[in-house]
């Protein structure tokens, strides 16, 4: 039904448009008068718009009030917390502490056609995504190198497998604080592996909140994205962090794609960061215009396999960058690649890569 009236939302918004031009080819039963048919599409459009948009969501909510506490209150308030609810937090509304010390150490581990970055703070660290299932060896033997024992914070950005495969292991293997999975369910195995691995320690999995804040460190860890929505996309229910220290700052965008870099733009959140992990391991659907200049960011990184069958990174992205003259650097061709920040400047162990892509 919530579909039905955003379609006729729309039909009276076009018609609303059409009116707003020429008046004279919309349908109307006495005159055409330009105000006459603004008046009535533009009423008929704010109507079904705001019932498609609050009325029907907000029948969850009226769900939770009891029977005996209904009333025109209640349900002015169940409608004021679903607005609140949907709003984002404003960017002044993040907090960042201006006293830090050490150095904020990320690594973007080559698991080759997949994801996984390590991040170092002040003894304290987070995981954001595990590789696929065959990297579970890699993975151990990578986070014991760097003397890890406990993980403060595991995220999981969406349930693929290239970014969850080995996450099971890695929480059947050390000391986990937090786990932050977005609110999807998805029915492979692999996304059953980590539930079961996620139970067994009875750990309890947060769900991400655009504009939740967290620290590593000293470092402020800030909630982009996704919204409380349904996408079509599984990519675009990717769990999208940035992590700032001191006056530099880091994205890390999971596979998000268009829709959802789209959402994260017209929130007021500012997304202005030094450091861009590419999304989509450098597809054509992610890194859109908008977004790319509103991160505007220095350097850009981009994890994925050596020839991999996806042919990534695509053309359009790495001709982007290029054109604004970002430096890349790229696991297919430097392996394993780690970013310091001392909360003022940042530097890489590695030579940015080229802007070649697979023909």
């Amino acid at each position: 039904m919530d579909i039905l009236f955003s379609f006729m939302a729309f039909l009276f918004l076009s018609l609303f448009i059409l009116g707003l031009l020429e008046p004279k080819y919309v349908i109307w039963t006495k005159n055409k008068k330009r105000l006459k048919v603004l008046k009535y599409y533009g009423s008929l459009f704010l109507i079904f718009f705001l019932t498609s948009t609050y009325i029907f969501p907000l029948g969850g909510e009226i769900q939770k009030i009891p029977v005996k506490d209904f009333n025109v209150s209640s349900l002015l308030l169940s409608l004021k917390d679903k607005i609140k609810k949907d709003t984002p937090v404003l960017s002044e509304d993040v907090h960042v502490s201006e006293d830090y010390s050490g150095k904020l150490r990320v690594h973007f581990i080559d698991v080759g056609q997949a994801d996984s970055i390590l991040i170092e703070n002040n003894g304290e660290t987070m995981l954001i995504d595990a590789g696929n299932n065959s990297d579970s060896k890699l993975l151990l033997s990578y986070l014991r190198k760097n003397n890890i024992k406990k993980l403060n914070y595991v995220v999981g950005t969406h349930p693929h497998e290239d970014h969850i495969g080995s996450l099971d292991t890695v929480i059947n293997n050390f000391k986990i604080g937090n786990v932050l999975l977005p609110n999807i369910i998805h029915t492979t195995k692999t996304y059953r592996d980590v539930i079961s691995a996620i139970k067994n320690k009875n750990i309890k999995v947060t769900k991400p909140k655009i504009g939740n804040t967290f620290k590593v460190g000293d470092s402020t860890c800030v909630i982009l994205a996704p919204r409380d929505k349904k996408y079509h996309n599984l990519n675009d229910y990717s769990i999208v962090i940035k992590v700032i220290f001191g006056n530099t700052s880091y994205i890390f965008t999971g596979d998000s794609e268009k829709d959802s870099e789209e959402e994260m733009v017209r929130n007021r959140i500012s997304l202005k960061s030094n450091v861009l992990k590419v999304g989509h391991h450098g597809s054509r659907s992610s890194t859109s215009d908008a977004f790319l200049n509103e991160v505007s960011p220095q350097y850009a990184v981009i994890s994925c396999g050596r020839k991999n069958d996806y042919k990534h990174p695509h053309r359009e992205t790495v001709e982007k960058l290029r054109l604004k003259g970002i430096p890349l650097y790229r696991t297919d061709e430097s392996g394993t690649i780690i970013s310091t920040s001392d909360g003022n400047s940042i530097e890489f162990n590695v030579s940015p890569g080229s802007y070649n892509y697979p023909k």
